[in-house]
């Protein structure tokens, strides 16, 4: 069963928020929590904000937060603010603030990994 989370208008930019989320993406979701705690970067706080929003969403349907995995973590544009500031002179520079949409999916399923026995490694033939 898949369970989804997202978080729209992050005011934090979107490469600064998926270099923290290429930190946690291999992890399960307790195991980044932990790690997210540690980090510092001011990303890892609305990401761990998503990610406790995620499993609070599983513990709703019922599901237990024990077996759960990432099977997607996007971190994509959201709308740009346009801003002005003071230039010399009197005069003004527009610049465009960023903002960041966070996508969460966990699964329960788990991934079957399959590993070869000794006999295909040394011959080098895969079935």
């Amino acid at each position: 069963m898949e369970i989804t989370s997202i978080q729209k208008n992050i005011t934090t930019s979107p490469r600064k928020v998926r270099l923290v989320a290429d930190m946690v993406r291999k992890m399960t979701p307790d195991k980044s929590l932990e790690m997210l705690g540690f980090t510092n970067k001011a990303a890892s706080l609305q990401l761990s904000k998503a990610i406790k929003t995620a499993l609070a969403n599983a513990r709703a349907q019922g599901i237990p937060t024990l077996g759960l995995t990432f099977k997607a973590l996007e971190i994509n544009e959201g709308m740009r603010m346009k801003r002005v500031m003071s230039g010399g002179r009197g005069r003004t520079r527009q610049y465009e603030r960023q903002t960041s949409h966070i996508k969460i999916v966990l699964t329960d399923e788990v991934k079957v990994i399959k590993e070869s026995t000794k006999k295909e490694a040394r011959s080098g033939t895969k079935n």
